[in-house]
């Protein structure tokens, strides 16, 4: 296994177990099945553990394992606190002190504010008093670094960014990610900040491991003798500025061989011909995008608040996932739940955007399009109660 550090010097696993997926049996997690592969990734040098209060049965399974096999000191715990749904100080408290009794532990190595899309999030949170609460927990060693985890845009990450001392942060990031949600951009300002950047989905949640047969078949004709996971996985890698990638194993198989391409990956591994066949890849996705927008972000700012190249984003993986239900809820979080939302039909055809778009799009037609498709009248009308919920 290789590590990479973080802004302490702390030695952290590159690759780092995710514990959302864990194998289900009768409802319920397999505590056995759970066991045998975290104590093999244990074994296999991953010391990065990643779990959430909203993970049903998943902190209550990770700490009685560490527990019960004597190996809580042998891993770092990072968990999260569902700021969305908390309204005080005193809840505030209430749930993490649930997390520890959960995790059958007197400490959370790496606590996260789970999920924020906008910066009113963080603003909501520190009337509660959270900078004091943050600071009480370090003092007293409950809590060691504090971070939170994102969805949403690239501008508002960079916000959220400048807004507090975070020591870490934990994006979604991957080859067709690249230039949406943080993006590169976010990426490479975490890291010039000296902050740890945890990936998550990093293969888009199985989306390239099960690659098109096309691109399957430039994968084997590369004579690389990549897996897609293999080529998704080392492409992060890659880069200096990842710290760790999250995994969501419920294998031993699986297990072995991703901690197989983490003992050996590293940044200058992956050569010109290697970034070739990502390229070749992404292309063959792009054979099925309804835009030909490259995320460039000319078009913006939108006077009227559109996230342009967002709506373009989630309305091509609607073809290029064939996942219209999941890719609907994925933009519904990330674009519909932000304080100011970007939805297509904010547009009022001024046409400033493509005076400057690169690749000529008729911007105005094709955000109509984009909205009829990702936002349905059920969606529409689900996203607004969620805002209305969440507003309170």
């Amino acid at each position: 296994m290789k590590y990479r550090t973080d802004r302490y010097g702390n030695e952290l696993s590159q690759l780092g177990y995710g514990c959302m997926r864990f194998t289900t049996k009768g409802g319920n997690i397999d505590y056995e099945k759970a066991e045998r592969e975290i104590l093999r990734a244990i074994d296999k040098g991953i010391n990065y553990f990643d779990t959430a209060y909203m993970y049903s049965g998943s902190e209550v399974c990770l700490g009685r394992i560490l527990d019960e096999n004597n190996c809580r000191d042998k891993v770092k715990i990072a968990t999260k606190l569902p700021q969305y749904m908390l309204r005080s100080a005193k809840v505030i408290d209430k749930t993490f002190r649930e997390e520890l009794s959960r995790l059958r532990t007197d400490h959370v190595d790496y606590y996260l504010m789970h999920m924020f899309t906008d910066l009113s999030e963080w603003e909501r949170l520190k009337g509660y008093g959270i900078e004091k609460w943050i600071a009480d927990r370090k003092a007293e060693g409950s809590i060691g670094q504090i971070g939170f985890s994102y969805h949403g845009d690239t501008e508002m990450f960079l916000k959220i960014l400048d807004a507090y001392d975070w020591d870490f942060c934990q994006i979604q990031y991957n080859y067709l990610d690249e230039n949406s949600q943080a993006g590169r951009r976010g990426l490479q300002a975490a890291a010039a900040k000296g902050l740890p950047v945890i990936i998550m989905e990093p293969l888009r949640g199985g989306k390239l491991v099960n690659l098109p047969e096309k691109a399957m078949n430039e994968l084997r004709a590369s004579g690389k003798g990549y897996s897609s996971a293999e080529l998704g996985l080392r492409w992060l890698w890659d880069q200096p500025e990842v710290t760790v990638v999250l995994s969501g194993m419920n294998s031993l198989e699986m297990v072995d061989e991703n901690t197989r391409i983490a003992s050996d990956a590293e940044p200058g591994k992956f050569d010109a011909s290697d970034q070739a066949l990502i390229q070749s890849v992404r292309n063959i996705f792009k054979e099925k995008e309804k835009v030909g927008c490259t995320g460039c972000r000319y078009c913006m700012p939108c006077p009227q608040g559109v996230d342009i190249p967002g709506n373009f984003h989630y309305y091509n993986l609607m073809y290029i996932e064939g996942k219209k239900t999941a890719v609907r809820f994925e933009f519904a979080r990330n674009v519909g739940l932000q304080k100011e939302p970007g939805f297509a039909s904010q547009c009022v055809g001024c046409g400033k955007c493509e005076l400057h778009c690169p690749q000529h799009i008729h911007i105005r037609e094709m955000l109509k399009k984009a909205d009829r498709a990702l936002r349905p009248i059920p969606y529409k009308a689900g996203i607004a109660i969620a805002r209305k919920a969440l507003s309170r």
